[in-house]
């Protein structure tokens, strides 16, 4: 059974957040593969990836892209696994396939939008009857994260 941690994000955006979570599974040696609900956020994540810091950037690729199979992070919509990923992100309430294959599911969710929490409470009562070892991390004052669950 996987890890599936739930992130709950009330002070940052996806946009601010996501980089360092992805950063962390790529220092663990983790592929990752990072499912939204549209093929628009997946182009502006895309961007994002390569610009959020004047510093660095996280190598990635678009899924259906040449070289798919060899991205640390691919990009997708859909619920395939073209890279080989030990980690699956799901934004934007993307409908999760199977999480039981991967080491690591991660839920991030914005906590400003009543749907999106109905929706991650929906998922924790499926990830949880499907037997996942199951974690919530709510965002602190700090911009840091509170495990709660």
């Amino acid at each position: 059974m996987a890890e599936v941690l739930f992130f709950h994000l009330e002070r940052q955006p996806l946009e601010a957040v996501l980089p360092v979570l992805l950063a962390r599974s790529l220092e663990r040696g983790w592929k990752v593969v990072v499912q939204a609900g549209s093929r628009e956020r997946i182009e502006a994540l895309d961007t994002h990836l390569w610009t959020f810091a004047d510093d660095s950037f996280l190598p990635h690729g678009l899924a259906g892209g040449d070289y798919a199979a060899d991205q640390p992070v691919l990009l997708t919509t859909g619920d395939d696994n073209p890279n080989g990923a030990a980690v699956r992100f799901l934004i934007d309430r993307a409908a999760p396939p199977d999480l039981a294959p991967y080491i690591r599911g991660v839920f991030v969710f914005d906590g400003n939008d009543p749907e999106a929490v109905a929706e991650a409470r929906a998922q924790w009562k499926i990830q949880k009857a499907a037997g996942h070892d199951l974690t919530y991390w709510q965002q602190n004052d700090r911009g840091g994260w509170d495990k709660k669950a």
